[in-house]
């Protein structure tokens, strides 16, 4: 475990990684004000308990992860942060060649160069999807998830532990794409990666899920195929063509940036 010692007025917090720490699927309310998110809600919540941090995001989405550690890891290390959130090799795992082994050799190498930097790290497994679109690939992510709790006890490291979220498997965590997460969902997470950190929050993660009306075959059908048309197609258009949903996209804040409590 971790020490919660990094948590003190004026800390500062590093998120690298994909479109999961960038926050897609939860914008904020005014246009052209990009993606929120669970890393941004998270800076929040330790601006508010602790008066300020120094906050940076480097995340871009659709980067596999020798991007992250290529161009994400060098600019974290510069940065000298007390705290480093890292998820990485989602994108890999989703295509043909994915090799949870060969992800999480280089995965054990970065965390290796974060905390030899002096920086306290915190990862993530992912949440247990084992149906629809996901079900022929669960077995490489839990495989990959194995490894990421192994990571994070042989270093020392905070582990968000996803897969044991049952909050998170509720359709209303995820946004229409059904590969990111919805603004409740994102902002469950943020309370679940605040309580292991030992920041106290008002509000709990795990709160039950309000009744929901079922759903008709007929309406789930339409939905499933206004997925595959608005969703699902463009994705495999662009594995198909090589491009990225990030090709254009930079980091939404690339410095050390204060957030207080007053904002």
């Amino acid at each position: 475990m971790a020490d919660g010692s990094v948590l003190r007025p004026g800390m500062s917090l590093v998120s690298v990684g994909d479109s999961f720490t960038e926050g897609v699927g939860d914008p904020y309310p005014e246009p052209g004000a990009g993606f929120r998110g669970w890393a941004d809600r998270l800076a929040e919540h330790l601006a508010d308990h602790l008066g300020e941090v120094e906050y940076a995001n480097l995340a871009v989405r659709g980067k596999l992860m020798r991007q992250i550690v290529t161009d994400q890891i060098p600019p974290a290390v510069a940065m000298a942060p007390d705290l480093v959130t890292l998820s990485a090799g989602g994108n890999d795992l989703l295509r043909p060649a994915g090799d949870p082994e060969r992800m999480a050799r280089i995965l054990d190498h970065t965390v290796g160069r974060l905390r030899n930097a002096g920086s306290q790290v915190v990862l993530f497994t992912g949440v247990n999807v084992s149906t629809g679109y996901m079900r022929g690939t669960i077995g490489l992510f839990a495989r990959y998830y194995m490894h990421v709790r192994a990571i994070a006890d042989r270093y020392g490291c905070f582990l968000v532990d996803q897969w044991s979220m049952r909050a998170l498997t509720d359709a209303r965590a995820w946004d229409e794409d059904r590969l990111h997460m919805s603004p409740e969902g994102h902002r469950r997470l943020a309370l679940r990666v605040a309580e292991v950190l030992g920041v106290p929050v008002s509000e709990r993660w795990d709160a039950p899920w309000p009744e929901r009306e079922p759903v008709g075959w007929v309406r789930a059908r339409r939905e499933d195929l206004t997925w595959v048309r608005e969703s699902l197609g463009p994705w495999i258009g662009r594995r198909l063509t090589g491009r990225s949903s990030g090709d254009t996209v930079t980091a939404k804040l690339p410095e050390l940036t204060r957030i207080t409590k007053d904002r």
